[in-house]
């Protein structure tokens, strides 16, 4: 009897987002844009609503207000961006540029739990050419500065640019802007389309990156991080200046060996060309009471520790204020991360820890 020769297991891939239902605002179908994605959902025979307002949708199937939530997270509305005023992104950034709101990932400590609230579908504005406009007059009044802008305040536009095309037109603009520059980070390896955008060397491409421990336990409805390590290759080789943002970082049992091999891992997959110009952001885990709240009833299982004894409570703006690490374990894990960083990467830059 011949031997049947078995081929190798083919390596899962994370798929590309597909929504399980649409909404569209009216004048958003009055876009180039607008009727592209309608014709596109329609192709995919998606469930298309009509409503009045992309920041007023409700009503969510569900049993239950977890069913809802899970539900919301899989619903995508095509509208008009009517507030053109952006506003700030520091550290990372002057201004946040708004292309889409809301995200289809799952992280458990994700801020926009909270500061998307009771909003927690995914929002796509059509009209580009009037934000586009609008950072266009930002760069203006900074001038002669340069004037960056965060893309990934709000969402993940890696995510989402297979349906929008929205982040390779925001590339291309910055790249034509001699005083413009972008930025943004995602947990997505959908690269590809991006790969040939004249970006000029305008934009920063980043990937968030973590412990294994982290990426497990908090981060579903994501790309595996070898997923996201070989797409960073591929726009490192696209000649993107590259980036990783550490976050959040936890503290866990064994987050040494954790972070050790997350810097081993990159050291080995980034380019050499790529080392020359990278950079890290490094970011503490913290959550507010609010936050605490709403992840406990949306991720009921979660692993994620939210004890404000073991904390320290930070003010913030407008008295607002969020737990921290003490200082003993965040200067812990800062000096250890930013060893392990310049052993690996001694051209790299460490943009802040926070």
């Amino acid at each position: 009897m011949a031997t049947e020769l078995l081929s190798p297991p083919r390596k899962r891939s994370t798929p590309e987002f597909v929504p399980e239902l649409v909404y569209f605002e009216p004048n958003a179908l009055d876009y180039p844009k607008g009727r592209r994605i309608h014709e596109w959902a329609q192709a995919q025979g998606l469930p298309i609503r009509m409503t009045t307002s992309h920041n007023r949708i409700t009503n969510f199937p569900g049993e239950s207000e977890l069913e809802s939530y899970k539900i919301a997270k899989r619903t995508l509305v095509v509208g008009v961006r009517k507030t053109l005023t952006f506003d700030t992104s520091k550290p990372s950034a002057e201004y946040a540029i708004p292309i889409a709101t809301g995200c289809m990932g799952h992280c458990h400590y994700c801020y926009l739990q909270t500061t998307l609230g009771a909003k927690p579908y995914i929002r796509v504005y059509v009209n580009m050419d009037d934000i586009l406009q609008a950072a266009e007059r930002y760069i203006e009044e900074r001038a002669p500065e340069l004037t960056r802008f965060e893309a990934a305040c709000t969402s993940d536009p890696v995510g989402l640019e297979p349906i929008t095309g929205s982040l390779k037109e925001l590339i291309e603009f910055m790249g034509r802007q001699p005083l413009g520059r972008l930025r943004f980070v995602t947990k997505f390896h959908h690269v590809d389309s991006l790969l040939d955008a004249r970006h000029n060397g305008h934009t920063r491409f980043r990937f968030s990156v973590n412990a294994d421990y982290v990426i497990r336990h908090f981060e579903p409805a994501t790309s595996t991080f070898s997923e996201r390590i070989e797409a960073a290759g591929k726009v490192a080789r696209a000649g993107y200046p590259l980036g990783f943002i550490i976050a959040p970082i936890i503290w866990h049992e064994g987050w040494e060996d954790g972070y050790a091999e997350l810097l081993r891992k990159l050291q080995e997959s980034v380019p050499a060309e790529a080392t020359k110009d990278l950079t890290f952001e490094l970011i503490q885990h913290r959550f507010t009471k609010t936050a605490k709240t709403i992840i406990e009833r949306r991720y009921p299982k979660t692993k994620l520790e939210m004890d404000e004894a073991k904390r320290k409570y930070k003010w913030g703006r407008w008295g607002q204020g969020k737990y921290v690490y003490p200082d003993e374990q965040a200067n812990a894990l800062r000096e250890y991360i930013t060893e392990r960083i310049f052993e690996r990467f001694p051209e790299a830059k460490i943009e802040y820890f926070t």
